[in-house]
């Protein structure tokens, strides 16, 4: 399996299905114009807050972050991941369409992160110091996402 599909089947807990960035500006383009075909998932944080577990809320919704090496998906081996040594799931690049990029200023050098094109929940941020071919690391929450093994289906989509 591909880790584009690995992203897009992890995506499925959003209802959706990694030195500062240095990335190449098409590589992004591509990964942050939304695919037409996904509809867009709008509800109140209040109803979010009901859906989901606290830490998940809080890392889709309020854009925190989980603490490093606690995602029981640091320890996945099966295809589709690799391990980064940072201590959150990475993949190396986005399923295309699939999440929308922002600059984040939060630790005053500017970063970009990353979002589920369609429920707006905050993913994770994009590094330049990734593995071949593309020298990204888009480093996920754990929490955001949901592991899907090869050949098992994917979860309903929230509605």
């Amino acid at each position: 399996m591909q880790r584009r599909e690995w992203l897009r089947q992890a995506l499925a807990v959003a209802g959706g299905v990694v030195a500062p960035l240095k990335a190449s500006a098409e590589s992004l383009a591509r990964s942050a114009a939304p695919d037409e075909k996904i509809p867009r998932l709008e509800k109140p944080k209040s109803e979010w807050r009901k859906l989901l577990k606290r830490e998940e809320y809080e890392v889709l919704f309020e854009e925190a972050t989980e603490p490093p090496f606690t995602s029981p998906l640091n320890k996945e081996k099966r295809q589709g991941k690799y391990e980064s040594g940072t201590g959150w799931p990475s993949f190396y690049e986005p399923m295309e369409g699939r999440l929308g990029t922002k600059r984040d200023f939060k630790l005053i050098r500017p970063r970009m992160e990353y979002h589920c094109v369609r429920c707006g929940g905050h993913q994770g941020h994009v590094f330049d110091d990734g593995p071949k071919p593309t020298g990204q690391r888009w480093c996920n929450n754990g929490v955001a996402l949901r592991f899907v093994p090869e050949g098992e289906a994917l979860p309903p989509l929230r509605t």
